[in-house]
């Protein structure tokens, strides 16, 4: 019975440190984009893409980061255009975490 105790207490212990452990290597991973965080993604060659999340890491300012989110986000709702397709909105802004006292993303 104390074995068996025992046992179950290493694997709840164990299994804790695993989650903890994945977890905290999800959020130590670098951004990537990806359909459900940049505009335009369906719109974009795989060659544009990594180009873009490249670019996007690779920012230490908000000014030049804003400047080409707005340039992306213009290029975007042009080939939307010329395709006939709405082009969806309401993505979150990754320039922010350049801007001052903002709080640092979980990457």
């Amino acid at each position: 019975m104390l074995c068996r105790l025992i046992a179950i207490g290493l694997i709840v212990l164990l299994g804790g440190t695993a989650v903890q452990a994945v977890s905290g290597a999800a959020r130590a991973a670098p951004w990537r984009a990806d359909e459900g965080n940049t505009r335009g993604w369906m719109l974009m060659s795989p060659q544009e893409r990594i180009a873009h999340q490249a670019r996007v890491r690779g920012f230490t300012d908000y000014e030049s980061c804003e400047a080409y989110r707005a340039e992306h986000h213009a290029l975007m709702v042009q080939r939307a255009r010329e395709r006939g397709l709405d082009l969806p909105g309401g993505h979150w802004d990754f320039c922010s975490r350049l801007k001052r006292g903002a709080p640092p993303r979980p990457d």
